[in-house]
């Protein structure tokens, strides 16, 4: 099981700021994207593609990270 926390824009998307998912152990962030993308439509992949990905204290857009008990979604944030 992965808590997944969502952040703006993509926690509008998805309409919640965190679910748990049933991610085996050893998940990526590849299989993260897919299951998210199977659940919420093809669209979301779009946003999610562009996202950070915070697992435990590093941040990444690697799709082969291997996910934690908790993963952060982080759309690109504009601003200063």
């Amino acid at each position: 099981m992965v808590e997944v926390r969502y952040f703006a824009a993509i926690a509008d998307a998805v309409g919640k700021d965190r679910e748990t998912l049933p991610l085996p152990a050893g998940s990526t962030v590849a299989d993260l994207r897919t299951t998210l993308a199977t659940t919420y439509g093809p669209d979301l992949d779009k946003m999610l593609g562009v996202c950070a990905y915070l697992i435990g204290d590093e941040l990444t857009r690697d799709a082969t990270a291997t996910l934690t008990a908790r993963v952060d979604v982080l759309p690109p944030f504009a601003g200063g």
